[in-house]
């Protein structure tokens, strides 16, 4: 009779037994080493995700980032783009990364392919009249 694992395999026993068995199709080498459901009319359903999941891991490949991260919203992605109507929108994430408030100004100063966003001091703008000159009284 065949004999399945009773609980999948993982790590070194996993891949041992995956050598061992390489002349047979996936689905019954996964069904080998333990990774498979009985289902209620008693038929086999053979798992193949959490098999090639755990093959990977006991190589050693990463599959899920490690981190912090709730999986709630979207990861900053540093590029924006030009809307239907002309402008471009710089979102939250990005002008509290820069720690800049409502109000605060920039010049724009365009290049060759790039455009540098200079921010205009405020408090510099009082004593002068914009150009840099200082303001007469």
């Amino acid at each position: 009779m065949v004999e399945n694992a009773t609980t999948p395999l993982t790590g070194k026993p996993l891949l041992q037994r995956v050598k061992e068995l390489s002349d047979l199709p996936r689905r019954e080498t996964a069904k080998r080493c333990g990774y498979y459901t009985l289902t209620k009319s008693d038929e086999t359903r053979v798992n193949l995700t959490d098999f090639y999941d755990a093959i990977l891991a006991a190589k050693g490949v990463p599959l899920e980032k490690s981190g912090t991260k709730d999986g709630r919203g979207r990861e900053p992605t540093y590029r924006v783009s030009v809307h239907k109507n002309g402008q471009i929108v710089i979102g939250a994430t990005y002008t509290e990364t820069m720690g800049l408030k409502p109000g605060d100004e920039f010049e724009i100063r365009l290049g060759y392919k790039h455009i540098h966003l200079k921010q205009i001091d405020n408090e510099k703008d009082d004593e002068t009249n914009g150009n840099g000159s200082q303001i007469e009284e």
